[in-house]
């Protein structure tokens, strides 16, 4: 019992306390945006699901907004901003378990806030749920958001890696110019989502959960391999990151 209460401790120091505050923070202000922007080319365009300037105008503040979310809590909490990132990082050993269960609970109720004031200040406007079009199956856009998580992630353990010098002052930019593409890629199949705390925050205040698990195992499962990959087979060697104080 002892041996488990020590090895709790770091989960509730300040610096780990500010490091889920901060994940909560940049995942309201990721989602706000990405959710908000959905919401207005809906509200500006009646035509907004097959007109193509929709998607990318969705696509380039959901960009904008991670590199922001990300710049803004890497050196509290590492800027995950992200379950799967998070997910990821515990697969490389980068931040211990009991940890990674608070960053996803900080990471979905910053998403949920973000919905509901959106709702609330819309003066209950709909807000729009992630979901996969008739004809796809769900193993499918599983696959599509699995694939386009891994590039995430795998760009996310490159930008954070010291070992690629001066670099890494931009990989918050890298990590959102790969979460815009993939959203350009696969917004019309999936909806471009690589984040469970997006999806579930805006399922739950819009109420439709059908085809949710698609924005779970696919993430994961991209995630984790893209730890794997990186962590053991391409680049093998440990070396300590930004914010180690915290097991992350």
């Amino acid at each position: 019992m002892a041996s488990l209460t020590s090895r709790l401790e770091h989960t509730v120091k300040p610096d780990a306390l500010r490091a889920y505050l901060a994940e909560l923070i940049s995942t309201f202000l990721y989602v706000f945006a990405a959710v908000g922007s959905a919401m207005a080319s809906r509200k500006m365009m009646p035509d907004a699901a097959t007109d193509p300037s929709a998607l990318v105008a969705v696509a380039v503040a959901s960009a904008f907004a991670f590199s922001v979310a990300v710049y803004a809590a890497a050196n509290i909490s590492g800027g995950h901003v992200n379950p799967a990132v998070t997910f990821g990082m515990a697969v490389g050993r980068h931040i211990s378990v009991p940890m990674a269960i608070f960053y996803w609970i900080s990471q979905l109720v910053g998403s949920v806030l973000a919905c509901l004031l959106l709702k609330v200040a819309t003066v209950s406007q709909h807000v729009p749920v992630h979901g996969i079009p008739q004809e796809m199956t769900g193993f499918g856009a599983s696959i599509l958001e699995g694939v386009m998580t891994f590039t995430m992630v795998y760009t996310v353990y490159t930008a954070g890696d010291p070992r690629h010098g001066p670099l890494g002052a931009i990989g918050p930019l890298a990590i959102g110019f790969i979460v815009g593409a993939n959203v350009l890629a696969s917004g019309p199949f999936t909806g471009g989502s690589m984040n469970p705390a997006y999806s579930f925050g805006s399922a739950l205040v819009g109420g439709s959960f059908k085809n949710h698990a698609v924005y779970w195992v696919g993430p994961l499962i991209g995630a984790a391999l893209a730890g794997i990959l990186y962590d053991y087979v391409v680049f093998p060697v440990q070396v300590p990151g930004i914010a180690d104080g915290l097991g992350v």
